[in-house]
Order: C-alpha cells, then structure tokens, then sequence
C-alpha cells in the first residue's frame, strides 16, 4: 500500500466517526506528521454551524496538541460524487501549519487527486504578511 493509500485509509477510519446530525455530509482528514505519524480528524458539527469544526481542523490541532511539528501531506474523504477540497478556513490553517503540502482528496468511491497546496491556496496570508 502506497504512502497516500495509507493516509486514504486513515481518513476514511477517521470519518467513520463524523458527528454530522445536521448536514449528513460525513468528512474524514489524515495528517502525516514528519515523524511518520498519522492524526485522524473527523467533523463535528453544532447546531448553529458557526461552532462545527471541519475534519481537516480537528486533525492538525489533534496533531499540534500531541506536540507534533512538521508536516507531510493530508488526505481528505468524502461521500460524495466530486471530490472535495478544503474550505478557506481549512487552507488557512493548512497552509500556516504545513505548508506547501500534499493535499490528497478522496472518495469513498475510488477517485482521488493528489494537489500542492499552493494550488489550492495560491495567495495565502502567512507570517511573512505581518
């Protein structure tokens, strides 16, 4: 199994456990840490939405809590028939703890696309703004 496939299976583990009473649309994220580990996420949806975190979210504070520094790539599933990106405020936080990553976005189909992060994100806000 390829490096992305495992990251694939991490994700599709993590979203098992979406909590997504509201949407139904159940995401799942891996994040390979530098070391060689992997952080799940999942999304956690609240009523007023405002408060619900992504998948992608819960993995790299999952990740940055547990002391880890230093990222690889991260892989994105869904259910759904066109792949998903992550939404602005995922790339944000994607872009400022992991850089120019690999951003691989799955589904439980069988269809995936591995892209940099700086297609994704081609103009991002960063520490060398401030």
């Amino acid at each position: 199994m390829s490096e992305h496939e495992v990251l694939i299976s991490a994700a599709k583990q993590a979203r098992e456990n979406a909590h997504a009473p509201y949407s139904n649309f159940r995401v799942g994220a891996a994040l390979r840490a530098k070391s060689g580990r992997i952080f799940g996420g999942c999304n956690v949806e609240n009523a007023t939405y405002g408060l619900t975190l992504c998948a992608e979210r819960v993995a790299i504070f999952k990740a940055i809590s547990e002391g880890e520094r230093g990222f690889e790539a991260i892989a994105v599933v869904t259910d759904s028939e066109t792949l998903t990106p992550p939404c602005g405020a995922c790339r944000q936080l994607i872009w400022e703890f992991c850089g120019d990553v690999a951003v691989i976005l799955a589904s439980l189909k069988g269809k995936s696309e591995v892209l940099p992060m700086r297609e994704l994100f081609p103009k991002p806000f960063d520490a060398s703004n401030l």
